[in-house]
């Protein structure tokens, strides 16, 4: 089989390592494609590092622009290699541009795609990602749900049985894996000089909430005032992206928020693993916080991890200050003592049993990738 890893992000990188585990454990050779999409020494170069991880065969270095020009100048790039390696399978994972444009190059050529952490719906077209994540589920061969939830949700929307497996996370895989690794080997929270002492982790970076001044106050002020409350300090991992913006909107940073900069992988989850509560607007970190069994507050309107809230995991709150300290003094009191609903971390082998059968068994479908005429 030959393989193509298509990551450009750190929740990417960090879903994709049991992937790319389950292959080195296998000898199964794989290029891994870096697009660049976010990429900061600070939030990115460190997973490599600490993770063990193999360096990128190949780095686009596309780096942030518009959704458009991102998306087009990766599919252009990816395209082209996709054309002059002719994989068998190209894997991509998630809902980022970077994965829209691995689906657009794959599905234009002999390529078949496999896309992790498939069936996901959030129901809100006014998100990017959702429309990242129905595009490239609607390509692809092989759609890795996550849950029977994301299952149906495949299911409803006309696919087909046969390209549907359910695989649990991969989250599972890399937090179970990680977990004591982080608690023994971070040292964050003597350096926070937060200690034993209880505390809220804050992570607020996407743009519908960041780029909006009226949003990223008031979920600063609801966070503020449930910590005020309780006598709690909050941490907040600053993405690059945010702090910009919060020094752009001039916004007052309550006495009750720490920031700190961005963190290496072991260390936040060190943090996420401590921590009374999370409130986030990510959804790799409701994920996270629901296997630790640190109960979560996430400051969106919808949410794709519709099981967390169902477990009682998570407590959507928008972004009013109001709703906040109420989702947040409701989640507080929470035990803890949930069910996790993203499997029991064999994901990762699973999904390449799953690919390394498909290619054995029907070996005529992977052949070399024919010259594609585009001027008739």
């Amino acid at each position: 089989m030959k393989l193509a890893i298509v990551l450009g992000t750190r929740p990417e990188i960090l879903k994709l390592l049991p992937v790319i585990r389950a292959c080195q454990r296998r000898d199964i050779e794989f290029t891994l494609i870096h697009t660049g999409q976010h990429y900061s020494e600070g939030l990115d170069e460190v997973f490599f590092e600490t993770l063990d991880l193999p360096r990128p065969d190949h780095h686009l270095s596309v780096g942030s622009s518009t959704h458009g020009e991102q998306t087009g100048e990766m599919l252009i790039e990816l395209a082209s290699l996709f054309e002059a390696e002719a994989f068998d399978v190209v894997v991509v994972q998630g809902d980022t541009n970077t994965v829209l444009a691995g689906a657009l190059a794959a599905s234009k050529l002999d390529t078949e795609l496999a896309h992790v952490e498939a069936g996901l719906r959030s129901y809100d077209r006014e998100m990017p990602e959702e429309t990242n994540r129905r595009l490239t589920d609607h390509v692809s061969e092989y759609l890795f749900a996550p849950t029977e939830d994301t299952r149906v949700n495949l299911r409803e929307e006309g696919i087909p049985d046969e390209r549907i497996f359910v695989t649990g996370n991969t989250v599972v895989d890399t937090v179970l894996n990680n977990r004591q690794l982080a608690a023994d080997r971070s040292t964050v929270l003597d350096e926070t000089g937060i200690g034993d002492h209880p505390f809220v982790l804050l992570t607020a970076h996407r743009a519908e909430n960041v780029d909006d001044r009226d949003r990223f106050a008031d979920i600063l002020d609801g966070v503020s005032r449930f910590a005020a409350r309780e006598g709690l300090t909050v941490l907040y991992p600053i993405h690059p992206r945010a702090r910009k913006q919060l020094e752009a909107f001039d916004l007052t940073l309550p006495a009750e928020i720490q920031l700190l900069d961005p963190l290496g992988y072991l260390e936040f989850l060190a943090l996420e693993d401590a921590a009374s509560l999370v409130v986030t607007d990510s959804g790799g970190v409701q994920e996270e916080a629901c296997i630790l069994g640190t109960p979560c507050v996430t400051v969106r309107d919808s949410t794709e991890r519709p099981e967390t809230v169902d477990n009682g995991a998570n407590a959507l709150a928008g972004t009013d200050p109001d709703s906040i300290v109420r989702e947040a003094e409701a989640m507080s009191r929470s035990t803890g003592e949930w069910e996790n609903p993203f499997g029991d971390g064999n994901a990762g082998e699973r999904i390449v049993s799953t690919l390394v059968d498909a290619v054995a068994e029907s070996p005529d479908k992977h052949r070399p990738v024919q010259e594609v005429r585009t001027d008739d």
